[in-house]
C-alpha cells in the first residue's frame, strides 16, 4: 500500500496492510513473532519475551493518535491512513492474524478443486452488518462487482481483484457482472480465478475485496459517513477536524472486541506531547523524540515498542518523461545516493538500508543482493555517458513529494554536490499528491510501500509489471514480465522466490526505484494497553486489545 514518512508524528503510511506481523504490549516491552526470527539486519533492537496472559477486560476508551483519511470507501482504499478506520469497520472473506497466517473471517470454511481454480467459500450464519442483517452471499457478489464497477473508479480493484475471471472484463465496461463470482446459495459463494496462484487469498485480505451493503450505498453519496459494516467496530463519528470515533460492535462473529470506545484524535500539537500528558494512550514517536525513549534510563523507555516493518521507502522515476527515459541517467542519480548517510544522519540509525526491493523477513528477500552502490565517481560518469551529456544538457528537474520535505532536501543536496544538478522540490497534499502519481504527472518522486500480504508479488509485480495497474513508473521490460508471469503461476515456493529473485536483480539494474530503506515503526503504548497488535505498515489492530483498570 503506497505510503510516506511517519516521522515527525506522522504515522509511516505506506500500504494496508492487513497483516498483523508484530505483537506489542503497553509497559512489557516488545516482542517479534517466530516470521522475523530471520532478519539479521534491523538496527538497535533487543528483543524481549513476551509478557504474561492475562484475562480481557471489557470496557474502556482507548485514544491513539489519528490521520484524516483520503477514503472511508474499502473498494477505493489506497493508504494506510484510510484502511485505519476500514479494516475495523468492514471485513472481508478472509483476513489475516498476528502471525500472518490466513484465517477465516466472513468465510467460515472453503473448499478448494485440484486444479487450484475453484475456490467455494461458505460464509458465517452468525455474521450480521452493524444493523443486525445478515450478510448473504447475494453481499459479496455485489461487493465484487461494485468494487469492479468502471464508474467507481477503484484504482485498487484492478491490483487485487484481477485473478478472478470477468473481473477485468468488468473493469473495462465489457460486462455487467464478474463471470468467475457465482452465488450458489445464500451462504455460499463460488469464485474461480484464470490459473491456480498461491497468493490468490492472500490478495482477499485487501479492503477492495471487503463487503458492503447495497441498501446502504445507495443511500446517498455521504453513506461512508455512516457505513454499515461487518468489523469489529461501528463508526460512531468523524469529523474532518478533530478525528475518527469507534465503538464495539457487539455482536461481531469473531474474536473481540473488548475496547468499548477507541478515538483517534487528529493532534493539533505535538502528540509525544498529548502522550505525556495522558491525552493520548498509542502514538508513534517522531525522529526528534526517538533517542529520548530509547534511553534506558526515561520512563517511557518502558512503554517502547520497536517494530520492523515489512516497507521500502524509494525515490522513483518516470520513465516517459525526460531526463529519466535515459537509463544511465537513473542508474547515475542511484550511484550518488550516499543511504547510508540518510540512514545515520537523518534518521539516526533508526531505519534500514535498503539494497533491493524487498523488504528483510519478507519471503523471497535476498541478503546477497548488492544494489547500486553509492560511487559519485562512478554516478558523473554515467551522466556522461548519457544522451543529455552531463549535468549541463540535462532538462529542469522536479522532485514532488508530500508531507515532510527533510528526504528531499537531503537528497537534493546529494545530487548537486555528486552530479551538479539543480532540483526543485515540490510539495502536495497526500490525496492530490496520489491522484498526482497514478497519473504518472511527475518526473520523480519519493513515496513508500508497505507489504497488503506477505508474498513478493505484492512488492514486484504489482510495480514493475508492464500491464500492472500499480506500475507508477511506466517502467516496461519483457524479460521481467515473463520473470513475473511464470513467478504467478508456479505453485512450487523455491521456484517461485528464485523467478522473484531474478526479476528483483534485472530491476535494479535498470533503476526505475531507488531503494532508500526499510521503515522500523517506534511506537509509545501506555502500560494499562493490553494485546494491541500493529501490522507494518502501522495500523492498529485491536480485536484483542484491552484496557486495564488504572
Amino acid at each position: 500500500m503506497q505510503g510516506r514518512l511517519k516521522f515527525a508524528g506522522i504515522i509511516f503510511l505506506i500500504v494496508v496492510v492487513l497483516c498483523c506481523l508484530c505483537g506489542l504490549a503497553g509497559g512489557g516491552g516488545w516482542w517479534l513473532y517466530r516470521y522475523l526470527a530471520s532478519i539479521e539486519e534491523t538496527p538497535s533492537i533487543e528483543e524481549t519475551p513476551a509478557p504474561p496472559i492475562s484475562t480481557p477486560v471489557y470496557g474502556g476508551t482507548l485514544n491513539i493518535m489519528g490521520v484524516k483519511p483520503v477514503t472511508l470507501d474499502p473498494a477505493l482504499v489506497e493508504d494506510a491512513y484510510s484502511a485505519e478506520y476500514i479494516i475495523k469497520i468492514f471485513s472481508g472473506l478472509v483476513g489475516l492474524d498476528e502471525n500472518l497466517n490466513l484465517v477465516p473471517e466472513l468465510a467460515e470454511r472453503w473448499e478448494v478443486n485440484e486444479d487450484g481454480t475453484v475456490y467455494t467459500f461458505h460464509l458465517r450464519k452468525n455474521a450480521r452488518f452493524h444493523n443486525g442483517k445478515p450478510v448473504t452471499a447475494y453481499d459479496v457478489k455485489y461487493s465484487l462487482e461494485r468494487a469492479c464497477d468502471p464508474a467507481l473508479g477503484s484504482e485498487v480493484a484492478g491490483l487485487y481483484l484481477d485473478d478472478i475471471i470477468g473481473a477485468l472484463d468488468k473493469l473495462e465496461g465489457k460486462a455487467d457482472e464478474i463471470k468467475g463470482v457465482k452465488v450458489l446459495d445464500k451462504h455460499t459463494i463460488r469464485i474461480t480465478i484464470d490459473a491456480p496462484k498461491a497468493y490468490f487469498l492472500a490478495k482477499l485480505t485487501y479492503p477492495v475485496a471487503f463487503v458492503v451493503d447495497k441498501e446502504n450505498v445507495e443511500s446517498g453519496e455521504d453513506w461512508t459517513l455512516h457505513p454499515n459494516g461487518t468489523g469489529p467496530f461501528k463508526l460512531l463519528e468523524y469529523d474532518g477536524d478533530k478525528g475518527v470515533t469507534l465503538e464495539a460492535f457487539d455482536d461481531f462473529y469473531g474474536e473481540g472486541p473488548f475496547i468499548k470506545q477507541v478515538n483517534f484524535i487528529f493532534p493539533k500539537g505535538s502528540p509525544f506531547a498529548m502522550y505525556e500528558t495522558g491525552e493520548l494512550d498509542v502514538t508513534p514517536v517522531g525522529i526528534a523524540n526517538i533517542e529520548q525513549v530509547l534511553d534506558p534510563e526515561n520512563p517511557l523507555h518502558k512503554e517502547l515498542a520497536v517494530v520492523p516493518s515489512l516497507d521500502i521507502m524509494y525515490l522513483a522515476f518516470n520513465v516517459e518523461k525526460p531526463p529519466f527515459d535515459d537509463v544511465k541517467v537513473r542508474l547515475a542519480f542511484g550511484y550518488a545516493t550516499n543511504r547510508k548517510a540518510l540512514v545515520d544522519v537523518l534518521y539516526k540509525k533508526r531505519v534500514q538500508e535498503a539494497k533491493g526491493i524487498i523488504p528483510p523477513g519478507m519471503p523471497g528477500y535476498n541478503k546477497e543482493l548488492k544494489g547500486i552502490p553509492y560511487d559519485p565517481e562512478k554516478a558523473q560518469e554515467l551522466l556522461g555517458e548519457s544522451e543529455y551529456g552531463g549535468a549541463e544538457g540535462l532538462p529542469p528537474i522536479t522532485l514532488s513529494v508530500s508531507g515532510s520535505t527533510d528526504l528531499a532536501q537531503a537528497l537534493v543536496k546529494m545530487y548537486e554536490k555528486n552530479l551538479g544538478v539543480e532540483i526543485e522540490v515540490e510539495q502536495l497534499p497526500w490525496d492530490l499528491f496520489l491522484d498526482e502519481v497514478n497519473r504518472h504527472s511527475f518526473q520523480m518522486f519519493i513515496l513508500g510501500w508497505s507489504a497488503d500480504y506477505p508474498d513478493p508479488q505484492n512488492f514486484l509485480d504489482v510495480h514493475f509489471h508492464s500491464r500492472s495497474p500499480g506500475n507508477n513508473t511506466g517502467y516496461a521490460n519483457e524479460q521481467v514480465d515473463k520473470l513475473l508471469e511464470q513467478a504467478r503461476v508456479e505453485m512450487d515456493s523455491d521456484k517461485r522466490m528464485q523467478l522473484y529473485r531474478e526479476a528483483e536483480e534485472i530491476i535494479i539494474q535498470e533503476a526505475p526505484w531507488v531503494p532508500l530503506f526499510h521503515n522500523v515503526e517506534h511506537i509509545l503504548i501506555k502500560p494499562y494497553v493490553k494485546d494491541l497488535f500493529v501490522t507494518p505498515a502501522g495500523t492498529y489492530y485491536l480485536n484483542k486489545a484491552y484496557i486495564l483498570p488504572h
